[in-house]
């Protein structure tokens, strides 16, 4: 008995998923990064150090990440839409508990778990449909659907700031928290594959022949074995040291402009301008990875390598327009790895094991991104220079590049196996084929 769909969706409805994911991406990682804004202002008003400030941004990822095998599961004894909705509800409520004010530690429990954890069930099942509703197209897809994060950055910087000038920032929360709501709409657009049993052959795909059949749901919800790859246990250590080159530098470049003494807005303009280098390089990373010019593990450890650079080299210049193009190098860099990180996961666990895989990696990611802002913060407050947070922030990600090599070098040497017991079948079948 083979698995199919009940009845192939409208060829649309696999973009009507892209765009949905585009607006999820927007309205949850769009919006944390630009939690620099709120930065300086969070701690002036409680008059704390610049370490223990970044908590509040180092729980929220903590929590992003930690509730990814969270999502996984609901993912598996639900649906998608269902789970986004929650999601939805619990980053709107956060900001909307955030903007009472009722000390740092109700910051930490709202802006931080609550925003985090409502990120998490928002961002992993949008990753999942995508992932699931294409097969040729998928590098692609996943780019238009990542690169939302961008666009909504850029919108959001002057935005925010805006809002932070006129309201406030306890006003600002509150506004965001409202905008944050509408990820309970997108929710609602996201259409599940279901699968029934039928003894025909599955039919070919009517989204562009992209879309593949969901895996029949099983009691099994979480697979802690994929822990045994070895391929995976060294991808999630990248994950682990990379972290910190995502999550530091959003944060402390708001600061560590203001520092060299530009004025408000022009600390915004360089976030924007990274969000539309970032947005280039979702877009061109992506098509270049569906044009097969190279493996994506070999793409990845390239692109990585050279962003542990550019963020070393970053706050040595104190001129404005050199940091601009630093940050720009950076922002292209960083989309490069973000539009193949995700998917390069198939090519390690296979479409079957993605959910799980993709649960387990943000998990682990967790320790990088939780240990990253406090660590850099602790930095800052002993140098008094915020160069000390990129410093550490590039250092990381070249470490992690070695790890990818070794993925690559495992999964290549896999395959090789694998093509070779093929061909060994082959020849034995051929053989007795002869003989009879």
């Amino acid at each position: 008995m083979k698995s199919r769909r009940a009845g192939p969706p409208p060829r649309r409805s696999g973009w009507v998923v892209v765009m949905s994911a585009f607006f999820i991406m927007g309205l949850t990682t769009g919006v944390f990064k630009n939690f620099g804004h709120f930065f300086l202002d969070i701690q002036c008003h409680f008059g704390v150090p610049t370490s223990t400030t970044s908590w509040v941004s180092s729980t929220t990822i903590a929590m992003f990440h930690l509730g990814a095998p969270v999502a996984s599961m609901l993912v598996v004894q639900f649906s998608q839409r269902a789970v986004i909705i929650v999601g939805g509800l619990l980053t709107g409520s956060g900001m909307f508990l955030a903007s009472l004010d009722l000390g740092l530690p109700w910051l930490y429990l709202t802006m931080g778990v609550l925003q985090g954890l409502g990120i998490s069930l928002s961002w992993i099942p949008a990753n999942s449909m995508v992932s699931h509703y294409f097969v040729r197209w998928r590098p692609i897809a996943y780019a238009i659907a990542s690169s939302g994060e961008c666009v909504f950055a850029v919108m959001f910087s002057p935005f925010f700031q805006w809002l932070i000038e006129v309201y406030s920032w306890q006003g600002a929360l509150l506004i965001i928290g409202g905008l944050q709501l509408n990820l309970c709409v997108c929710g609602a657009l996201m259409t599940p594959l279901e699968t029934v049993q039928s003894p025909l052959q599955e039919t070919k795909d009517s989204l562009e022949g992209d879309a593949t059949a969901l895996p029949p749901k099983r009691k099994v919800i979480f697979q802690c074995s994929l822990m045994r790859k070895p391929e995976l246990f060294l991808y999630i250590l990248f994950a682990i040291f990379s972290a910190p080159g995502f999550f530091i530098p959003p944060l402390f470049l708001v600061p560590f402009a203001t520092s060299l003494g530009m004025d408000n807005y022009w600390p915004a303009f360089i976030l924007s301008i990274l969000a539309l280098s970032d947005l280039a390089g979702r877009l061109i990373c992506g098509w270049v990875s569906n044009m097969r010019l190279m493996r994506n593990l070999q793409l990845l450890a390239m692109v990585v390598t050279l962003l542990g650079v550019v963020l070393l080299l970053l706050p040595v210049c104190h001129n404005y327009w050199v940091i601009v193009v630093f940050t720009s190098l950076y922002g292209f860099l960083f989309g490069c790895v973000v539009s193949i990180h995700v998917t390069s996961i198939v090519d390690i666990v296979t479409l079957e094991g993605f959910d799980n895989a993709l649960g387990l990696f943000m998990l682990f990611r967790s320790i990088g991104g939780f240990i990253g802002p406090p660590a850099a913060g602790w930095l800052v407050d002993e140098t008094s220079d915020y160069s000390a947070a990129f410093y550490l922030s590039g250092l990381c990600p070249i470490l992690s590049a070695v790890f990818v090599v070794l993925v690559d070098h495992l999964v290549q040497k896999r395959k090789a196996a694998e093509a070779e017991d093929c061909q060994v079948i082959r020849q034995e079948d051929w053989e007795e084929g002869k003989l009879k």
